[in-house]
């Protein structure tokens, strides 16, 4: 009896000894860690195309704008008889409208013409026959402001000119009959600019900072008007597109927190696709409110 007993609590040691060293705790289910979430890819910036040094070029299409035939458009004029209309209106350019190159010789544009602004700067030819003071003759006018609404929506174009500029489409000494005709019925096309002797000119608008740059780009030979700009920093080696303000104002802002680092280059494309650079043009000691003339124009 007493051998039976101690067999049966031998029996039970060892059953709780073997209890005590299974490996109960693996055998519970264990919550597994939550796997963390994928992180998304960033975006990678679009490859822009990198450029060694070079001189000021032009390239891209061949040629400038090319001349169309002549089309239907009104034609009222504004400002003073003999002024320049205004100081430059929607497209900034300011006084420089009554200077050379432009020389007054400048209208607003229906939104056909003007593009948003787009428009700033191309060159058109006009003529009248349709007043016994129209001399038939085309003269040239540059778009520097903007016809919104009124008269300029009652057809497919129409230019608002300086009082110069519609004198100039007059038999001589029938300007002011010609001015006092009213709206007038024109015919205009498309043509090259041509500004003889003056290259492109960059004026640095007023509210320009180290981390802000704004510029006003004017005097194009050949379409005249601008579809992009493109900036280069010094020792960045990629173009960055700038962004049109309005007018013929550009823009570009530091995007990192730091100073934007002059000279800047600037790259220019025009209506018909032809590309001109104009290398360091704005130098390192830039200054709001100054304007850089370039060395280079399309022609």
């Amino acid at each position: 009896m007493a051998k039976s007993c101690t067999l049966v609590l031998l029996l039970v040691a060892l059953v709780g000894l073997s209890l005590l060293v299974s490996p109960i705790a693996c055998s519970r289910k264990l919550t597994k860690p939550k796997p963390k979430p994928a992180l998304k890819p960033k975006p990678k910036p679009s490859p822009r195309p990198v450029v060694g040094a070079h001189n000021n070029y032009t390239g891209g299409s061949p040629a400038a704008t090319v001349t169309t035939g002549w089309a239907a458009a009104g034609a009222t004029y504004y400002g003073a008889p003999n002024g320049d209309g205004s100081d430059g209106g929607a497209c900034g350019y300011q006084t420089a409208v009554g200077q050379r190159p432009f020389s007054s010789m400048i209208a607003a544009g229906s939104p056909s013409l003007f593009k948003a602004g787009k428009g700033c700067g191309a060159c058109y030819e006009v003529k009248c026959s349709t007043n016994a003071a129209c001399s038939g003759q085309p003269a040239t006018v540059v778009i520097t402001d903007e016809c919104p609404g009124g008269i300029c929506l009652q057809g497919a174009a129409h230019f608002d000119m300086s009082g110069t500029s519609m004198g100039a489409m007059a038999k001589p000494g029938m300007a002011d009959k010609l001015r006092a005709a009213g709206i007038l019925q024109i015919q205009y096309r498309r043509v090259p600019c041509k500004y003889s002797g003056v290259n492109i000119a960059f004026r640095v608008d007023q509210g320009a900072n180290p981390f802000y740059f704004e510029v006003l780009i004017e005097f194009e030979d050949g379409d005249g008007d601008l579809n992009a700009v493109d900036l280069m920093e010094s020792g960045c080696g990629t173009w960055t597109p700038m962004v049109q303000n309005w007018g013929a104002l550009w823009r570009y802002n530091s995007n990192t927190g730091k100073a934007l680092k002059a000279p800047f280059s600037l790259r220019l494309t025009s209506d018909s696709g032809k590309v001109l650079v104009a290398n360091n043009v704005i130098p390192a000691s830039w200054k709001p409110g100054v304007t850089y003339r370039s060395l280079v124009n399309y022609s």
